[in-house]
């Protein structure tokens, strides 16, 4: 998984022994062994079409980092810096072959945008009320599409903070996510490792881009995507109970690099000219802090260092 880097990254690992004080673990902070058991149901294949609808004030660097990422899924790019957000991408793709329903690339882009800059639903979002009229106002009724929602900081979102940052669910068989705004949903779980843990004094890193509420929401959206792509009716790989799944990365909550522990990422690669934390580059050299996930053929934690 590890690859080497050209001279001007510094490799890292952080190491929890030398500088975690231990003090109550915070619920989102716990490791899952449990494997993940396909439950029989569809996953995603083939192209999965994105409406993204950004709800409330979102700035420029954090729509920037969304729609790079998207791209960097299938594209690596064209510098020689390793590991690929593509290698991390394949880890999901390869749910395919263990769910025996053949493999290949799975495609994602944006197909659409909106912004509702001016909250028409008002600033606290409901599951059963608010969201079906946001997943229509994403997709446009287009049953083709999955909505993706992102909630800025002004923004309460139903279900965000009670041990998730990110959620999916279906509305009449249409796909969706919802991504909270990490900076105000829960901070110090949701933002974490670019903040201070809630419950402990753990490791911290420089965000990757100098935004830790974009490279944050990053997290928070990869994990969605992959719960969404590989459980998508809640009837694919999951663990625990079905009301509340254990999915591909949570199922690896808070690890990011070989060595992990509570609230210690594990191993990262710096990036020398702003100190940025990063495991992973994808299109126009953006670098990216993915999660681990999980990978069904090891069963086990896999991470791109």
């Amino acid at each position: 998984m590890a690859s080497s880097l050209p001279r001007t990254y510094l490799v890292i690992s952080l190491v929890l022994s030398l500088l975690l004080v231990l003090l109550p673990a915070s619920s989102a902070s716990s490791f899952n062994n449990d494997p993940l058991t396909y439950h029989g149901g569809p996953i995603l294949q083939g192209h999965v079409n994105l409406a993204l609808l950004w709800y409330g004030q979102w700035g420029k660097v954090q729509k920037n980092a969304v729609t790079r990422f998207i791209k960097s899924l299938n594209t690596p790019g064209k510098s020689t810096v390793q590991p690929k957000v593509t290698s991390w991408w394949k880890i999901v793709e390869s749910y395919q072959a263990a769910a025996h329903k053949g493999a290949g690339p799975i495609k994602v882009k944006v197909a659409k945008t909106t912004t509702d800059a001016t909250y028409s639903l008002g600033k606290i979002i409901t599951k059963d009320v608010y969201i079906p009229s946001l997943v229509k106002k994403a997709t446009g009724g287009d049953p083709n599409l999955i909505a993706v929602i992102f909630a800025s900081r002004q923004v309460t979102v139903q279900g965000i903070c009670t041990g998730e940052c990110s959620l999916h669910g279906t509305v009449d068989k249409t796909v969706y996510m919802v991504v909270g705004n990490p900076e105000t949903e829960c901070p110090g779980d949701c933002d974490w490792p670019f903040a201070q843990p809630r419950y402990s004094k753990g490791v911290t890193l420089k965000p990757p881009s100098g935004d830790k509420g974009a490279d944050a929401t990053i997290v928070n959206f990869a994990t969605a995507l992959a719960g969404a792509v590989t459980s998508p009716y809640n009837t694919g790989f999951y663990s625990g109970h079905a009301s509340k799944p254990t999915e591909a990365v949570t199922a690896c909550s808070r690890i990011f690099g070989g060595g992990s522990s509570k609230d210690n990422p594990g191993k990262v690669n710096i990036d020398s000219r702003n100190g940025g934390a990063f495991n992973a580059e994808g299109v126009k050299n953006q670098k990216f802090l993915l999660p681990g996930v999980w990978n069904p053929n090891t069963k086990s934690c896999w991470t791109l260092l």
